[in-house]
């Protein structure tokens, strides 16, 4: 490995601010890391495509492809990030800093410092003929909408079967996670009616229908939790989180209006959208009862939980090449996406989830090398003559 090499690319893409986020004024365009993986794809041989994500201004998504045929290797990840907290920050978070045998900056591991280690895994191939092709995606937003992913079907992604097998490099210390739990964001807004606080029935409290509404997803969630469970998972069952609430103006007023955001991630063999199902109608009957109105919105499309067979070929292939065994983690990625096109798919890549998302963010560098080995070890699987295919 070019070790000075791998450190400018990073360095370059860390500059690159490229956060995503529901917050408006947060959030922002990818385009320039795009560009940028673009260019040094291009360098290596790859026919690239850039391809705007509808709807969302300086996004998109990037296809480059090197080899022609089906059945091809995908190397993936997002291209964004969370946002920052500047003043907990030790260093820049655009600044690459290299301390104590290990890179810090914003989006290191998660996930910009994966496309430095598929760059330095290519150029070990620089004279060979791909029997399968391989791909690079590089994805807008998955950090917020997943609006990136989502794009994919639509803009003809693997409609001809160029790719059979896909590993998405979120940091997992380099143990590839073959299931994940889903996740889906939801807000309830409840309106009542306000009134003098010395006569409840001026108005109807809807801080008290909340409150009533809270104890029916709670037990709807003891519901889930007793149905189902697996015991892949550090935590076996579905959680619920109930994240922030809202409501009212002044203790000697009734709460008119009450506001509520929560999350649920699902386990493998459960619906995003039959949950949403579930709970609508179980809020509805809190409404009727109260005779309040309840809203429930989406806050973004989510997650939906994520398999792949344990004994696939590529599975099986990156437990030999890191001499891990596969896991599931809580956390969800782009995998789900990616399977639905017909793509076998698991996560794997360097760094750890335990530095995403907090100040300092880093990479240790020693996780590096061991990466772009087992990266190698797929592409000679996967995409060159002398490859056994299984």
């Amino acid at each position: 490995m070019n070790e000075k090499l791998f450190s400018q690319r990073l360095a370059e893409l860390v500059k690159i601010p490229s956060v995503s986020s529901h917050s408006p004024q947060w959030d922002m365009g990818n385009i320039t890391v795009i560009h940028t993986l673009a260019n040094w794809l291009e360098a290596l041989s790859f026919e690239v495509q850039i391809l705007p994500v509808d709807g969302h201004e300086n996004k998109a998504n990037l296809i480059a492809t090197r080899g022609t045929g089906q059945g091809g290797l995908v190397l993936a990840g997002h291209t964004d990030t969370v946002p920052y907290d500047e003043g907990r920050w030790q260093s820049d978070p655009f600044t690459l800093e290299d301390k104590d045998q290990r890179f810090y900056g914003l989006g290191a591991t998660d996930m910009k410092g994966f496309f430095p280690t598929i760059l330095a895994a290519v150029e070990r191939f620089e004279d060979a003929e791909f029997e399968q092709p391989l791909i690079v995606l590089a994805t807008a937003d998955e950090e917020s909408s997943m609006s990136g992913a989502n794009a994919l079907a639509s803009q003809g992604f693997n409609q001809e079967g160029q790719a059979r097998y896909a590993v998405i490099g979120e940091p997992t210390g380099l143990k590839p996670i073959y299931m994940h739990k889903g996740i889906m964001m939801e807000e309830l807004r409840i309106t009542g009616q306000s009134g003098h606080s010395s006569n409840p029935d001026l108005g109807n409290n809807a801080m008290e229908a909340m409150h009533e509404v809270m104890g029916e997803l709670m037990s709807f969630r003891r519901e889930l939790q007793e149905q189902y469970s697996n015991p892949g998972f550090a935590v076996p069952t579905p959680t619920m989180n109930f994240g922030c609430i809202h409501g009212g103006d002044n203790p000697n007023r009734i709460c008119a209006d009450c506001a509520m955001q929560f999350d649920l991630r699902a386990i493998p063999g459960m619906s995003n959208e039959e949950l949403r199902q579930s709970i609508r109608e179980r809020v509805e009957q809190v409404a009727q009862r109260r005779q309040v109105r309840i809203e429930m919105e989406t806050l973004f499309g989510g997650v939906e939980p994520f398999a792949e067979d344990k004994h696939s070929s590529l599975v099986q292939a990156a437990e030999e090449l890191s001499q891990h065994d596969s896991e599931a983690v809580a956390f969800a990625t782009e995998a789900p996406f990616l399977q639905q096109l017909g793509i076998e798919t698991l996560v794997l890549g360097p760094g750890s989830i335990d530095q995403a998302h907090q100040p300092n963010e880093f990479i240790a560098q020693e996780q590096i090398a061991p990466a772009i080995d087992i990266l190698c070890g797929l592409i000679q699987r996967f995409c060159l003559p002398s490859s056994p295919r299984r």
